[in-house]
């Protein structure tokens, strides 16, 4: 499978605190990947650094070819690439319906407001709602819904079943599902091993600023005591 994203020899900082240190990976077009690990150890830095948000970096970040090392932050996701981070970013005052009109059109194929509500019905059913009114499931509904309405090629998703009822976690893994079925190239960071490995293909896991380990899904039963070991499940 051709890269869609290519990472290679990722090192970067905070202040003088240096996170990762030599990040190797890449994620086919189409492809649901995931990095697995512990707090701490640099799934969220590699999300950013790849965005460009954090921008004491070096090595290699090439995207449908491109360099994005030379892309400026306000241009990257014009290149197709959306970012779903942790907190979500929802406008409190502004509606469900509002919150999905702001983010602007990158490119052709992006989904519809209808699509949308058909894909998240929690969201039809809310769409005149502020943000404040949102419980933490329908926020980050309405977070990965942004991103779908701009037409981007892939999509890097932090933590995105952090704090959720296990109903609402099961969703959102039948959205990721759906959307892996569209096309859609997902990278994902998640310590929720259990989810992740009903919707990834590939895996890669992190320990201190580094990839310590890479395998597919098939792979997944044979690789159960180092998974023990570094994540502890």
């Amino acid at each position: 499978m051709k890269p869609l994203l290519k990472v290679a020899g990722l090192n970067a900082w905070y202040g003088e605190s240096h996170v990762l240190h030599g990040v190797d990976m890449t994620v086919g077009e189409g492809e649901m990947v995931t990095l697995l690990g512990r707090n701490g150890v640099g799934k969220t830095t590699t999300l950013r650094a790849i965005m460009g948000i954090v921008r004491e970096r070096r090595g290699e970040i090439s995207f449908a070819g491109e360099d994005l090392m030379r892309v400026p932050l306000h241009r990257v996701a014009h290149r197709g690439l959306g970012f779903v981070p942790e907190e979500r970013g929802i406008f409190s005052t502004l509606t469900v319906y509002e919150n999905l009109l702001l983010p602007p059109a990158v490119a052709k194929g992006g989904m519809t407001i209808d699509e949308i509500f058909e894909l998240f019905p929690n969201l039809h059913e809310r769409r005149n709602s502020a943000g404040t009114k949102l419980s933490g499931g329908e926020q980050q509904m309405l977070a990965i819904a942004r991103i779908l309405r701009t037409g981007v090629r892939m999509m890097l998703l932090d933590e995105p079943t952090e704090g959720l009822a296990p109903v609402i976690v099961q969703r959102i893994g039948e959205v990721l599902k759906k959307l892996k079925e569209r096309g859609m190239t997902v990278l994902l960071v998640e310590q929720n091993f259990r989810f992740a490995s009903k919707v990834a293909d590939r895996f890669y896991l992190m320990d201190h600023g580094r990839v310590a380990g890479e395998f597919p899904v098939s792979e997944l039963s044979g690789r159960m005591d180092m998974l023990h070991d570094v994540l502890g499940v």
